[in-house]
């Protein structure tokens, strides 16, 4: 486990020992919790990819492949809604149009977001290859801004300095987890 800057641990990061692909590590008492903030059962879970500064769960790391076997692109699922709240916030507000400006603007930028994109590419590729979404990530990597929780849950699982635009709305986020948990204790 590694903290986040923002306060948070990690559990799945790049250059750290990762999950073996074959084998999910998630405990009946995550699952549940992440049950109770999604409101539904969740699909495709491998592991918990962050853990909020309250201690449950807020990203969870997907098989790239639901159980039906349809591909599922989302490696890194944002699950706290309070955070996901938050996130939904900054997009009303168009974060997400100024930042693909910016991409076009910015070839720096562009560059590094194309990083994060790869990155993504890379850690998904090791839990399993999947034709299907071979070369798409999430979020709207690496071209423009589709989806700030995307972004966001990404870089809370690999760490800062790994995905640009996820660090900066994170960044903007007012911390969630003050109030405490954002499900009930008989979740967890």
């Amino acid at each position: 486990m590694g903290k986040h800057p923002r306060g948070g641990q990690f559990a799945v990061t790049e250059g750290a020992a990762e999950l073996d692909p074959v084998t999910p590590s998630l405990d009946e008492r995550d699952r549940a919790t992440v049950a109770a903030q999604l409101g539904r059962s969740p699909r495709a879970i491998r592991a918990v990819a962050h853990r909020c500064p309250c201690g449950l769960p807020d990203v969870i790391e997907s098989s790239p492949r639901l159980p039906d076997g349809t591909p599922f692109p989302t490696l890194y699922y944002l699950t706290c809604p309070r955070a996901s709240a938050a996130i939904g916030r900054l997009e009303a507000l168009g974060l997400m149009a100024e930042m693909t400006d910016r991409l076009s603007s910015d070839p720096r930028l562009a560059d590094r977001y194309r990083t994060a994109h790869e990155s993504y590419l890379r850690h998904r590729e090791r839990l399993g290859h999947v034709a299907e979404i071979a070369g798409t990530s999430a979020g709207g990597m690496p071209r423009r801004v589709k989806c700030l929780h995307a972004l966001v849950a990404h870089s809370l699982a690999a760490g800062r300095g790994v995905n640009p635009l996820g660090d900066e709305a994170l960044d903007r986020l007012a911390p969630w987890w003050t109030s405490g948990p954002c499900v009930p204790a008989a979740a967890n």
